[in-house]
């Protein structure tokens, strides 16, 4: 058998390979950190964080890169395999994150957070902080899921429908304007035709959904399956039987939840009641 040819020694994991093109492309032109900061824009930072691998940057940045260099699109689809790599995740959630990328359809409901899909980049983090996470981890970790988004997103997006429990839109943030953007985030959502978003309100009563985080994704091969969280453990389910079990469940709390419309004025009279001024 051939000896496997080696074309590059860069890596071949999404996220380090990111990190050293953007890199290489600097010193290939002399520049430091602070000549590209002056160059392109942005702090240095910012870049040197890029090419350390603490954090991805955004799409504006990265399009920015590839302006400059003129590399066509070649660091934002580097940047999207990143984003979109599930390596980047704990080993628990990896095969269904796989699994979400292929959704025809999503139907979830949330007990006290919003789904990572619709979190903001400053709800993610300070949620992410308060599970313990720190310095490059952490900014890996707000990468990662928002780079979630990119599931909903896109010329055709597939359906989505949440119910949030209405815990979830008062167990608000420390930062008003960052609870004020992810509020209205939610309402930007709503707003989307490919999703549904249903508000539980508080007096609705017990049910089977009380403590327990679900997500299901209907995938192409027409099965059905689900991911359960808690507090302490999160859960791949693909028994067709347990799965019928849950969709029944969450299709009784959808039942209870309010509609589309008065889900939307809820989320709203909730984003009035947050202050215009930033939290001292």
């Amino acid at each position: 058998m051939p000896q496997r040819l080696v074309v590059t020694e860069m890596s071949h994991e999404p996220r380090k390979r990111f990190a050293e093109e953007l890199r290489r492309l600097r010193v290939e032109r002399g520049l430091t950190l602070r000549d590209l900061a002056s160059l392109v824009g942005w702090d240095p930072s910012l870049f040197g964080k890029m090419e350390r691998g603490g954090t991805l940057g955004g799409p504006e940045v990265v399009q920015a890169l590839d302006q400059y260099y003129g590399t066509g699109p070649l660091l934002l689809i580097l940047w999207e395999l990143a984003v979109g790599d599930p390596t980047q995740f704990k080993e628990q959630y990896r095969r269904y994150m796989v699994l979400e990328a292929e959704a025809l359809g999503l139907w979830q409901y949330s007990v006290s957070r919003p789904p990572g899909v619709l979190q903001t980049a400053e709800y993610a983090r300070e949620a992410l902080m308060a599970g313990g996470l720190r310095g490059a981890e952490l900014e890996q970790q707000v990468d990662a899921r928002i780079g979630r988004r990119r599931v909903l997103e896109g010329d055709d997006p597939p359906p989505f429908r949440v119910i949030l429990s209405e815990l979830v839109l008062r167990n608000s943030l420390r930062n008003t304007q960052a609870w004020r953007g992810q509020l209205e985030f939610l309402l930007e959502a709503a707003d989307r035709p490919n999703i549904a978003l249903h508000v539980l309100p508080f007096g609705t009563g017990l049910h089977g959904l009380d403590s327990t985080d679900v997500m299901f994704l209907r995938l192409p091969d027409g099965r059905t399956v689900a991911y359960v969280e808690n507090d302490v453990s999160g859960e791949l389910i693909e028994e067709t039987s347990k799965v019928d079990q849950l969709q029944r469940t969450y299709d009784a709390v959808r039942d209870l939840a309010l509609s589309l419309a008065e889900s939307r004025s809820f989320i709203l009279r909730m984003l009035e009641e947050v202050p215009c001024e930033p939290s001292t």
